[in-house]
C-alpha cells in the first residue's frame, strides 16, 4: 500500500469523501414525508389545562416562517396561564427550517435577560428532557420562554444538534420532518422561579398529547 494511504490525510479525505457521499445519498431520494393530523385538531385539554384562546398569526410571519401546519393558543388551570406554540415542517431539503425564537423574539421588541436550558421529567420518558430556557422582556412585561425542537420522538434542545438530526434521519430514515415547541409564561417581577414551575407543570401536561400530534 502507498504510504500516502496510510497518511492521517488520506484518512481524513476518506471521512470527507465517505460523508459527501452518505449526504447526497441521503439527500437525492425522495422524500418519505409522513402525514399527521392538522394541528387545529389538538386536544383542548391537557390534564389541569383548558383551550382559554386560540392565537391568530400574521399571514408576514407565516410568509417568513414557511412551516406546514402552525398552532398557537393559550391555555389556563387554576395556577395560571401558558401559551403553546407548535410549528411544524414535513420537510426541510428545499429551505424550510425553524426559526429560533433567540432571533425572532428580539425582532418583536422582546430583550433577552438570560438564557439556558432546563431539564424537565415527563410522562413516558425514562430520562428528563433538555429544553431551552429563555427570559424575555418588553417594557413592563417578562416571559418566561421554554423550547425545544422534536422529531422522531427525539427532543433537542441545541440547535446545531438538531440540524445533525435532520442529516442523520434523512440519510437512515429518507425523513427530515421536525417540529418547533415553544411554551411562554407570563410573570411579573424579577423572579422567574415560580413561572419555570408553572412551565414544567404545563409542559409535562401536554407532552404525551404532543407524542401523539407529531409523527414518531
Amino acid at each position: 500500500m502507498p504510504e500516502f494511504l496510510r497518511s492521517r490525510s488520506a484518512r481524513i479525505l476518506t471521512l470527507v469523501l465517505v460523508v459527501q457521499s452518505a449526504l447526497f445519498y441521503g439527500f437525492s431520494r425522495h422524500e418519505a414525508t409522513p402525514s399527521i393530523a392538522p394541528l387545529s385538531t389538538f386536544p383542548a385539554i391537557a390534564g389541569d389545562w383548558s383551550l382559554y384562546q386560540e392565537g391568530v398569526i400574521e399571514k408576514e410571519i407565516l410568509d417568513v416562517l414557511r412551516a406546514d401546519d402552525v398552532l398557537s393558543r393559550t391555555y389556563y388551570s387554576s395556577s395560571g396561564i401558558a401559551n403553546l406554540f407548535i410549528a411544524f415542517f414535513k420537510s426541510q431539503r428545499a429551505g424550510q427550517a425553524p426559526h429560533s425564537p433567540k432571533n425572532c423574539l428580539p425582532g418583536s421588541g422582546w430583550v433577552p435577560e438570560l438564557s439556558g436550558t432546563v431539564r424537565i421529567s415527563v410522562p413516558g420518558s425514562a430520562q428528563p428532557i433538555e429544553v431551552n430556557r429563555y427570559i424575555v422582556q418588553k417594557g413592563d412585561e417578562r416571559s418566561l420562554v421554554l423550547y425545544w425542537y422534536q422529531s422522531r420522538n427525539r427532543v433537542v434542545a441545541n440547535e446545531y444538534v438538531a440540524k445533525f438530526y435532520v442529516v442523520a434521519d434523512a440519510i437512515r430514515y429518507n425523513r427530515t420532518d421536525t417540529a418547533l415547541v415553544r411554551v411562554v409564561i407570563p410573570f411579573m417581577g424579577s423572579d422567574h422561579s415560580a413561572a419555570l414551575r408553572l412551565g414544567e407543570q404545563f409542559i409535562q401536561a401536554v407532552f404525551p398529547l404532543l407524542k401523539t400530534a407529531l409523527p414518531g
